[in-house]
């Protein structure tokens, strides 16, 4: 941040002075002075790196209509769809539930859900995460899950959730979407994420403000360098992180390019969403079994303190002896997740 803040200060200077310089010189001049200032702009805008919290608020997200590709057969109280919205040119594919009966003056409130890692040859729109789903589109709210690009039929390469913002970029473009869709209420806005989708979660809401309330199930979210450090199975071997090509090559080569958190501390901290918790769009319920052995539970403890810390609003449920998905106990993680959501979205 001190070397960001510092390249500000200069360029402004900068900026000022060919301001100055260009009120007392003559007019022919003047074509040159502009391009000198854009090229100062794009040293800027070139000094943040793309992974960035600062890159994604820069973006723009606005995403598209839903289309309608293929009608599914309808829940027990609630149509299902598989719809697309468009992504940095790229076609999205994504699961769609509305509630029946008589929808709410303003719309339904909705809840963007983001699932955990599957391989995207394996990824199916249709396939795993039905009984979450199923959980929130019974009880009145809009359900919209992205298939990330890469994944099933969504056009782009399949980049992976911790090496690059393209996973992010989708969900704030789905989020964008969903604010166009006629039933849906744009004011009232949920996400919930499981694993690297608690990941995609808490980037969006530090990006975005649309996102009123998160849920976080077992969930990817502590910084950068203690994801370098922390995140190690029980014999000791580094975790696989899900990337494009290399499980775990964002994390080499990022080390080679801007050196280890302790060398650099401004470039970790600028991709960590933790580093921005004081600008979180709504407060946040995490869950974690203690049995997990894919991602520690105490990743979810952290986040709690760095929340309060940060004076945010969050609930925490550990769960002793379950597992990732909190299998034994995935009832009344649901029932408490709905509540939440009800509480905030619908109160």
């Amino acid at each position: 941040m001190k070397k960001l803040l510092t390249i500000l200060i200069v360029a402004t200077l900068v900026i000022g002075f060919v301001i100055f310089q260009r009120t007392n010189i003559p007019n022919k001049l003047t074509s040159d002075i502009n391009d000198e200032i854009d090229e100062i702009k794009g040293g800027l805008e070139a000094s943040v790196n793309p992974l960035s919290i600062e890159s994604l608020r820069r973006g723009e997200y606005a995403g598209s209509d839903l289309v309608v590709e293929q009608e599914l057969e309808s829940g027990s109280n609630y149509s299902r769809a598989i719809v697309s919205y468009k992504s940095e040119g790229l076609k999205i594919y994504a699961l769609l539930t509305v509630p029946n009966g008589i929808k709410p003056v303003t719309g339904w409130p909705v809840i963007v859900f983001n699932h955990g890692y599957i391989a995207p040859s394996e990824y199916r729109t249709t396939e795993r995460y039905i009984a979450y789903t199923d959980g929130f589109s019974r009880n009145g709210y809009i359900v919209l899950r992205s298939d990330y690009r890469g994944h099933g039929n969504s056009e782009g390469q399949a980049v992976g959730g911790y090496g690059s913002n393209g996973y992010t970029i989708d969900v704030l473009n789905a989020v964008s979407s969903i604010k166009k869709f006629k039933d849906a209420d744009a004011q009232r806005i949920g996400m919930w994420g499981h694993s690297m989708g608690g990941h995609i979660t808490l980037r969006s809401m530090v990006t975005s403000k649309d996102v009123k309330a998160g849920v976080i199930w077992a969930g990817v979210v502590v910084s950068y360098p203690d994801l370098l450090t922390k995140w190690r199975r029980t014999t000791g071997t580094p975790t696989p992180f899900p990337t494009a090509s290399n499980r775990g090559g964002w994390r080499r080569s990022f080390i080679e390019k801007y050196g280890e958190p302790e060398v650099n501390p401004e470039f970790w901290n600028s991709i960590s969403a933790n580093t921005y918790l004081k600008d979180i769009s709504g407060p946040l319920q995490l869950h974690h079994g203690t049995a997990d052995t894919s991602v520690p539970y105490e990743f979810s403890e952290i986040l709690e303190k760095q929340m309060i810390n940060a004076k945010k609003e969050v609930e925490l449920y550990i769960y002793t002896g379950d597992d990732h998905d909190i299998t034994s106990n995935f009832g009344i993680s649901m029932q408490r997740s709905i509540e939440f959501f009800d509480k905030h979205l619908k109160s």
